[in-house]
C-alpha cells in the first residue's frame, strides 16, 4: 500500500467526518484507505455498490475491469448505471456514477476480458482484488489468481434470492483457507444455471455487494473479523443467514503441500466475461 499522508483538506474533513469519529478508523485509518488501491472485476450487480460504496469511502484508487456494454435488462439490480446510459461500455458508465459520488477518488478503467494475461497485468498492482463476476471459469480463474499473485480476494455470488460471501486469504498461509479449498473443480457445464436462466432479485445483489464492500474496507483498515475462513450464507426468502467454518485442505490442488497448480497456464484460452456480474 502506498505511503499514508496525514494532510487532509477542508473538503477531506468534511466528507469523511463520520468515519473519523470512529475509533476503529480515526485519521490514520481515513489515511489508509486514502492510500489504498482496489480492483473490481464486474462493473455490475455486485460491482455496482462495491465501486459506490468504496469511493463514499474514500479508497483512494478504484480499479473497474469490465468487458461489457450496459443494457436494459442489466438496470433491475446494477444501480450504478442509468437508462441514459444504454449502449456505454460500462467501466465508462460505471465511472460516471463513482465520480458524482467522490470526485476526489482516482478511477483506472480497465474495459477487457479477463483473461490470464489481463490477471497477471493488473492484479500486482493492486492490495484487495473483488470478485463481482458470474461465471465460474472467470471465478476460478480470478481465484487462482489472487493467490498465486499474493492478494486478497473479496467474493460474493448471489442467486434468485440467495446469496454468498466470502474472503480467501490462502497465500498467507496458516489456517486460511483458498478458494479451491472450498471448490476444487469446477461443476458441469449447465449444472448451475446463471442469472439469466434462473433470475435473481435485483436488492439481494445490492446487498450482497455492500458486504463485499464492507469487507474490504475491514481489510483495508485491520479492524473487526474477517470473512477469511468463513462462509456467509443468506436465505433472502426467509431472512436467515447461515455463518459457516472453512477449513483449509490437505489436498487442495492450488494451496495444498501437493499442489498441481502453479501458474495460471490452464487458464490461456479463458472465456470471455459473459455476464460481468449478476
Amino acid at each position: 500500500m502506498a505511503a499514508m499522508e496525514l494532510d487532509f483538506t477542508d473538503s477531506e474533513l468534511q466528507r469523511y467526518s463520520r468515519h473519523i469519529l470512529l475509533r476503529e478508523v480515526g485519521a490514520v485509518g481515513q489515511a489508509r484507505l486514502r492510500a489504498a488501491r482496489v480492483l473490481v472485476v464486474g462493473a455490475g450487480g455486485l460491482g455496482s455498490p462495491l465501486a459506490l460504496y468504496l469511493a463514499a469511502a474514500g479508497v483512494g484508487t478504484i480499479g473497474l475491469l469490465d468487458h461489457d456494454v450496459l443494457e436494459l435488462s442489466n438496470l433491475q439490480r446494477q444501480v450504478a448505471h442509468a437508462t441514459a446510459r444504454i449502449g456505454q461500455p460500462k467501466v465508462d458508465s460505471a465511472a460516471e456514477a463513482v465520480r458524482a459520488i467522490n470526485p476526489e477518488v482516482t478511477l483506472e478503467l480497465h474495459p477487457r476480458r479477463l483473461d490470464a494475461e489481463a490477471a497477471e497485468e493488473l492484479i500486482p498492482r493492486y492490495d484487495v482484488v473483488c470478485d463481482g463476476t458470474d461465471n465460474f471459469p472467470t471465478r476460478f480463474l480470478l481465484g487462482d489468481a489472487c493467490h498465486l499473485l499474493g492478494k486478497p480476494l473479496v467474493s460474493a455470488a448471489v442467486l434468485r434470492f440467495e446469496g454468498q460471501l466470502s474472503v480467501f486469504r490462502g497465500h498467507e498461509g496458516g489456517a486460511f483457507p483458498c478458494h479451491r479449498c472450498l471448490h476444487p473443480e469446477m461443476p458441469p457445464e449447465g449444472l448451475v444455471p446463471s442469472c439469466s436462466e434462473a433470475g435473481v432479485l435485483g436488492a439481494v445483489v445490492g446487498v450482497m455487494g455492500t458486504l463485499q464492500a464492507t469487507e474490504v474496507l475491514k481489510l483495508l483498515l485491520g479492524v473487526g473479523e474477517g470473512m477469511a475462513g468463513r462462509l456467509l450464507l443468506w436465505d433472502a426468502l426467509d431472512m436467515r443467514f447461515r455463518d459457516v467454518r472453512l477449513r483449509r485442505d490437505p489436498a487442495c490442488p492450488l494451496c495444498g503441500p501437493g499442489a498441481t497448480i502453479r501458474d495460471l497456464s490452464a487458464h490461456r484460452v479463458a472465456p470471455s466475461l459473459v455476464c460481468a456480474a449478476p
